[in-house]
């Protein structure tokens, strides 16, 4: 007999077999083609629409042809093997057994490890004998240290820097500091300014006189002179170091030698020094034959510090010596602490601190941080005169001069100088009648 067909003209028997509008088998066993030809038999065999199996086992082959059997077993995105023993291929191929055994990367472990094992002994030696380097030192404790009422200047350290031209080796009193200058670092962003307080200065010694500021190193030392960067400009300085010129023409050398613009002015009286700085140090130079940029040497580089004559006269030379500081940094920088070693060794005859070696090489070790922003020259504000004292650099009211100063280094806008600051800036104009 034959069946009934509907409006689509497909049929439908006493078995149930139907065949859909596109042409579909469902039959009495629950078969069923689907869309793509699909088969679900009674057995629960079921082929998705990529033609993917899922039989009665608990088997899948997933959308890559993957195998998850009844056994918990799993080919993985990468053919990765997972059995019932926890066994695993990995990502590259590895093998983990019951035992936890990893061959290839346990090999490749103790290789790493060696290796690094390597490292630590390398910077472990650099750093002992850096450090034994430091125990030469010549250390100097600063025991009274004077800082005015209400200074607070915390988030940056400060630190004062004395270049001293020292025909005997002597660095903690008895010779003028002929450079004098102020390295403030910023502890949150690393950047460094530099100050140079010109050595002519007027100010209060600190012993109820007011002479050049150069003087108090001859006659007290570091902790004197310190104690007058302080006592004069509202800081807070606990630490310094002394560098002999002779430590700055071996640093310069041994980094290669430093680049310098160097004017015709320049360059007649950066030969003229170079005799007397040879003669002093036993140094060998060579003249600068030519203006303009050129790499230097040690002995050339410090005679271009000791410039004073050219126009700007003692300011001039103190922006060459923080020129000269500054390319000296960025060479050091661009060494490293492990390029730095051959320098400390030789530096360390040249060198007067209050700092420890743990301070010292903390310092070094974040070298890479530090970036010298700006550099000046302290008083802004000032007028030469030849007064009692000397030949001096007067600044012209002290008092606003140091609130210019917190402004430049700490940001600190509107800065209100000390009462004892008031007090040495009228005394100054009292003196001189420079206002």
């Amino acid at each position: 007999m034959k069946g009934k067909r509907n409006e689509h003209g497909r049929g439908s028997n006493p078995q149930r077999q139907y065949r859909d509008p596109q042409g579909y088998y469902d039959g009495p066993q629950g078969q069923y083609g689907g869309p793509q030809g699909y088969y679900d038999d009674p057995q629960g065999q079921y082929r998705d629409p990529q033609g993917y199996y899922n039989g009665p086992q608990g088997q899948y082959i997933d959308p890559q042809g993957y195998y998850n059997g009844s056994q918990g077993q799993y080919g993985g995105p990468q053919g990765y093997y997972d059995g019932p023993q926890g066994q695993y291929g990995g990502p590259q191929g590895y093998y983990d057994g019951q035992q936890g055994k990893r061959p290839k990367k346990k090999k490749k472990h103790r290789k790493l490890k060696f290796a690094l094992e390597i490292i630590v002994l390398i910077i472990l030696g650099v750093g002992l004998f850096v450090f034994a380097q430091l125990g030469r030192i010549d250390r100097v404790k600063l025991k009274d240290i004077l800082v005015n009422t209400g200074i607070d200047t915390s988030g940056y350290r400060n630190i004062a820097l004395f270049g001293v031209d020292s025909r005997e080796g002597q660095l903690e009193s008895g010779t003028n500091s002929d450079t004098i200058m102020i390295a403030s670092i910023n502890k949150w962003t690393g950047d460094v300014k530099l100050v140079s307080v010109y050595r002519d200065t007027y100010l209060d010694n600190t012993n109820g006189e007011y002479r050049k500021a150069t003087e108090c190193f001859a006659g007290g030392g570091a902790e004197r002179a310190v104690n007058m960067l302080n006592k004069n400009l509202d800081l807070d300085i606990k630490d310094f170091m002394t560098v002999d010129f002779n430590g700055i023409i071996e640093a310069v050398d041994l980094l290669g030698g430093i680049e310098l613009d160097i004017t015709e002015e320049e360059r007649q009286w950066l030969n003229g020094y170079l005799v007397e700085t040879s003669q002093v140090t036993g140094i060998p130079y060579t003249e600068i034959a030519y203006a303009g940029t050129q790499q230097v040497t040690g002995i050339q580089a410090m005679a271009y510090c000791r410039i004073r004559y050219t126009e700007g006269w003692d300011f001039k030379r103190t922006e060459r010596q923080r020129t000269v500081l500054g390319k000296l940094f960025e060479k050091a920088k661009a060494k490293g602490v492990a390029g730095l070693v051959p320098m400390i060794n030789t530096m360390m005859n040249y060198v007067s601190t209050s700092m420890s070696n743990t301070e010292l090489l903390s310092l070094a070790s974040q070298i890479g941080k530090y970036n010298i922003q700006e550099t000046t020259g302290f008083p802004f504000n000032q007028q030469p005169a030849n007064i009692s004292a000397g030949d001096c650099v007067v600044p012209v009211n002290l008092a606003a001069n140091v609130s210019q100063l917190h402004a430049y280094l700490f940001g600190d806008e509107g800065y209100t100088p000390s009462q004892t600051v008031q007090e040495i800036s009228d005394k100054i104009i009292l003196d001189t009648g420079i206002q």
